[in-house]
């Protein structure tokens, strides 16, 4: 036998006991799969959990989250889920019902706008009377009310994956700090539009949280609690309003045309903007102001301009995530 072939292998078999008694390397643990709804409240999540999650909305930019169906497909990711969140507030129902139907055991599902506000707070209004049972569910139009929804997220990502607590953290307190930025130029920018001008008639009420905050008054909304067109007595009664109130210009949505506001526009001879949005990200996806911060800013700096402020106050506030710009999130189309 030949003595070096020997030695070798007896080097070898050594080797591999010792390998084999050794503890195995850990696995890297895997990343916790989220699911949200509209993209507003996705970008949200996205901002404090960044890279160390997979990210999923369900509903489609520029779709009305109102009445907003799931897919089956959708189904499927919900049942993959270990968190599910939504606004709450009655706002996502149909998709709320597919994801108690399918959440495994480990998951959970969490109400965000339940957690933010109580319902001594609850606002209704034209598009969500009281009697309809359905509060106003659009909470984060006002930024205080964002930072709520993300340190909820902060709390449940790291109790979920405490191996990545100080990243979610880290995200936070950055999240926190641009917020507070952003507030900040709300005020100042929404102080800039004459006092008598700092009122909303709107396609649908996205702002009846926003506008208490900033010294805005929402004088009315155009679309019913059921989606239907208004009456013609509602359309005749908000035109002698605007007529009183001599607003310079009337909001809707840069997603849903409204043929009765441009009627209303027409009529009153007030400017007509459609290009507000609620839940609808500006930008493309991977684009600086395609955030939540994009959002606000450029809703402010639609109203400022308007209605006779000085938009410059708020158009070079810095949109981009706080994680990156180029968001690993994936959006259902």
């Amino acid at each position: 036998m030949n003595p070096h072939r020997t030695l070798l292998t007896l080097f070898l078999a050594g080797w591999l006991l010792a390998a084999c008694g050794r503890p195995a390397a850990p696995a890297a643990p895997s990343q916790l799969n989220v699911v949200t709804t509209v993209s507003p409240i996705t970008n949200i999540i996205y901002n404090v959990g960044g890279d160390r999650i997979n990210l999923s909305g369900i509903i489609p930019e520029g779709t009305n989250s109102h009445t907003f169906e799931p897919a089956p497909s959708d189904a499927q990711k919900l049942a993959q889920a270990d968190l599910i969140f939504l606004n709450g507030l009655k706002l996502e129902e149909p998709s709320l019902r597919l994801a108690e139907a399918n959440q495994k055991a480990s998951a959970e599902i969490i109400l965000l706008g339940e957690q933010t506000i109580t319902p001594d707070e609850y606002i209704y209004d034209f598009s969500f009377p009281k009697e309809a049972g359905s509060p106003n569910p659009h909470l984060w139009p006002n930024p205080i009310y964002a930072l709520r929804y993300a340190e909820i997220a902060r709390d449940t990502l790291a109790r979920r994956d405490p191996a990545n607590a100080d990243y979610y953290r880290a995200n936070y307190d950055a999240f926190k700090a641009r917020i507070e930025a952003l507030d900040e130029a709300i005020k100042k920018t929404i102080a800039s539009i004459p006092e008598s001008n700092r009122k909303l008639l709107t396609y649908h009420d996205s702002w009846a949280y926003f506008s208490p905050r900033y010294g805005m008054n929402v004088i009315g909304a155009i679309q019913p609690s059921d989606f239907a067109e208004p009456s013609a007595q509602d359309v005749a009664n908000l035109i002698t309003q605007l007529k009183q109130e001599r607003v310079p210009a009337i909001f809707g949505s840069e997603v849903f045309p409204s043929p009765v506001l441009e009627q209303i526009a027409r009529e009153t001879g007030v400017q007509y903007v459609d290009t507000l949005r609620d839940d609808d990200l500006p930008g493309r996806p991977g684009e600086p102001n395609h955030s939540y911060l994009g959002l606000v800013v450029e809703d402010v700096r639609i109203m400022a301009t308007a209605l006779g402020g000085y938009p410059a106050l708020i158009a070079g506030f810095d949109t981009t995530n706080v994680p990156g710009a180029d968001s690993a999130v994936e959006q259902t189309q």
